[in-house]
């Protein structure tokens, strides 16, 4: 039997409060922007809301504008998966700046993609105060 059509919907984008990943509680909105300063603890991302998939992968992505690991090699993007825990599932993906914050600044792209078919794309655009 076919699967169903996942429904995405993407809830909400920008600035938040700092996720607590032991926590179910997402992180709340601060401020909607796509243009994100480069500043220490600030957690940028986005929530979908996530139906008709649960039991299937959801796999993100976050591309870093060429950011230079200990070798001085740009990093690989930051790549995982989770399983989708309901059919009416909220989920945040996002990340945090870290020092140096000049190396930080550029377009990052965060991905989520159901059994490999991407469902959202979001990118966001890093500058120095």
């Amino acid at each position: 039997m076919a699967k169903k059509k996942a429904e995405v919907k993407l809830k909400s984008w920008g600035i938040y409060t700092p996720w607590d990943s032991e926590s179910r509680a997402l992180p709340r909105l601060l401020k909607v922007t796509r243009e994100i300063p480069c500043e220490l603890e600030v957690e940028f991302g986005y929530i979908v809301n996530i139906k008709k998939a649960k039991n299937r992968k959801l796999q993100y992505c976050i591309n870093h504008p060429n950011i230079p690991d200990a070798e001085g090699e740009p990093m690989a993007p930051f790549a995982g998966e989770v399983y989708i825990k309901q059919n009416d599932w909220d989920f945040f993906i996002g990340d945090t700046v870290w020092e140096p914050l000049e190396n930080k600044q550029g377009p990052w792209r965060i991905t989520l993609a159901i059994d490999g078919t991407l469902v959202a794309d979001e990118t966001f655009n890093l500058v120095l105060p």
